[in-house]
């Protein structure tokens, strides 16, 4: 299939989990998968096939044309889509789960409204405030973002998470104390939530408490749309953080 390099095949995948590296906000160099933006994005690959107990979704990660995100083009976005339409040509309504970071993040959020999207995972996500939302309409949002990022604003992320719910998402938001936009203080937190919160969208293992009662929340309530990610093994805990 054109437009995407799988990590894990999807012949008789019940599920598959599409990971967007980010990206420019403008430029038309060919994207390369050695990019700094997509070598990142190959760490979240093996905690997430750890997370699934061996249940192994399909995983791709998506090639874009472009480095950038052109405008009005929304070139990554436009290249999901294909990858989308690829997926239920080949594999039928297999639900898939968009796993995006930074431009990425933003291409998964475009993107969400394509039929055989069911949940997004958003880290460090490029929110203008001018992007649309509605998309996210019966799907489920939850978003990652540290708060020493000086790429992306958390606080965009915030008022995005809190649209999407408005509009219709079941959506939770998890801070990242300390954390920067290339997600490397507290790397490994990250890629485990990450892992953790991707299998949760799956079906494959219940969402964190405080994560699944953000997800029950509804209209302009705006609560459970930064809870704390702790230091240690579990993504979202109620009880103390676990030391490093």
């Amino acid at each position: 299939m054109r437009g995407v390099r799988w990590r894990v095949q999807p012949g008789g995948a019940r599920a598959v989990v599409l990971v967007l590296h980010g990206g420019q906000v403008a430029s038309t160099v060919p994207a390369s998968p050695w990019q700094p933006a997509a070598v990142r994005m190959r760490g979240f690959v093996a905690p997430l096939l750890r997370a699934t107990d061996g249940q192994r979704p399909a995983v791709g990660l998506v090639r874009y044309r472009y480095r950038g995100w052109n405008g009005e083009r929304a070139d990554p976005a436009e290249d999901v889509v294909a990858v989308l339409d690829g997926l239920v040509a080949e594999l039928g309504p297999v639900p898939v789960v968009l796993l995006g970071h930074s431009m990425g993040g933003r291409a998964a959020l475009r993107s969400a409204g394509h039929r055989a999207v069911t949940g997004v995972l958003a880290l460090a996500p490029w929110c203008p405030p001018e992007d649309p939302c509605e998309q996210l309409a019966g799907r489920t949002l939850v978003t990652l973002h540290g708060d020493r990022d000086r790429v992306t604003d958390p606080a965009a992320t915030v008022d995005f998470a809190a649209r999407a719910r408005q509009a219709g998402a079941r959506v939770a938001g998890i801070e990242v104390a300390g954390g920067d936009h290339a997600m490397l203080r507290r790397s490994r937190d990250w890629h485990l939530a990450a892992a953790r919160l991707t299998a949760a969208l799956l079906g494959v293992r219940p969402a964190p408490p405080e994560v699944a009662a953000a997800l029950d929340l509804v209209g302009a309530d705006r609560d459970g749309l930064r809870i704390p990610l702790p230091h240690g093994r579990r993504p979202v805990s109620s009880g103390a953080p676990k030391a490093r």
